[in-house]
């Protein structure tokens, strides 16, 4: 298992797996399997509606809680210093935790033009030993640099839509010069139209692996986090094996050469579902 060393010194796993649009009791039988196979970096948020889930499926677990990664996130109705602090004390009690690994606003909205209070009670959070990290997810640069300049702890990564459709290359630069990671949510594309490209299918036949897992060690080799998401058993396996190949550089810049800046998940600067 890959890890990353972030900003704050703090490993993370590098594949880590996802359980949004997972019901609360499939969240259980998903993350149990997924700890299993091996994967110690699981992602969820109050939004999911699955953290109970989750939290059953951790602390049912043989795997010891010193060996996870918890990642979970503050909701857009729940922003502002206050909300958040109450909303994360919500979340460690569905999680059943003493602490979360991680925790990151959700969507900036910046419409509500509240996300640096709620980045603020994240800092608190941090200080008081809640929470080993803090962070932000679907952050423009724009967004970024607001935080840069109004408060004191640097994100340790920035979770936002990124797959070969969906490179974020500017975005990417920015987060790669000021020491924050690229955690990408959507992996392998929603509805899964890159997979079925020839030219990825070519690169799969060609080191005896899936679409899926071409696309995911080609996330690896940028230096992206990804948490991809299956419920299916073996999908859960097959999304862990990515780690005995290597893409070349040839291969790479193939992949690299397939965005269209085409996103499918809202505009972060246009989302304001409360």
């Amino acid at each position: 298992m890959n890890e990353v060393t972030l900003n704050n010194g703090l490993k993370m796993p590098q594949l880590g797996f996802g359980v949004w649009q997972v019901e609360d009791n499939e969240a259980t039988k998903a993350v149990a399997k997924a700890l299993e196979t091996g994967y110690r970096s699981i992602d969820t948020a109050m939004i999911y509606q699955n953290e109970i889930g989750v939290g059953k499926a951790i602390n049912d677990s043989s795997v010891s809680r010193e060996e996870l990664f918890i990642t979970t996130k503050v909701w857009n109705t729940d922003h502002g210093y206050e909300n958040t602090l109450r909303a994360f004390d919500e979340s460690l009690e569905r999680l059943g935790l003493d602490y979360v690994d991680l925790y990151l606003v959700h969507w900036p909205t910046p419409q509500f033009d509240e996300y640096v209070d709620t980045y603020k009670a994240l800092e608190k959070l941090y200080h008081d030993g809640k929470v080993k990290a803090i962070g932000v997810c679907n952050f423009h640069i724009e967004h970024l640099e607001k935080i840069l300049e109004q408060c004191t702890v640097k994100p340790v990564l920035n979770q936002i839509e990124c797959h070969p459709f969906l490179a974020q290359n500017d975005l990417k630069d920015f987060c790669a010069k000021h020491d924050i990671f690229v955690e990408a949510w959507s992996p392998l594309q929603q509805g899964g139209e890159v997979l079925q490209l020839e030219s990825i299918q070519t690169i799969a036949h060609t080191h005896n692996k899936t679409a899926a897992q071409v696309v995911l060690r080609w996330h690896l080799q940028n230096n992206t986090i990804v948490i991809p998401k299956s419920v299916t058993p073996a999908r859960i396996e097959e999304n862990f094996e990515v780690f005995d190949f290597e893409l070349s550089a040839e291969e790479m810049e193939q992949i690299n050469q397939l965005n269209r800046d085409e996103r499918k998940g809202p505009d972060p600067s246009d989302m304001n579902m409360r």
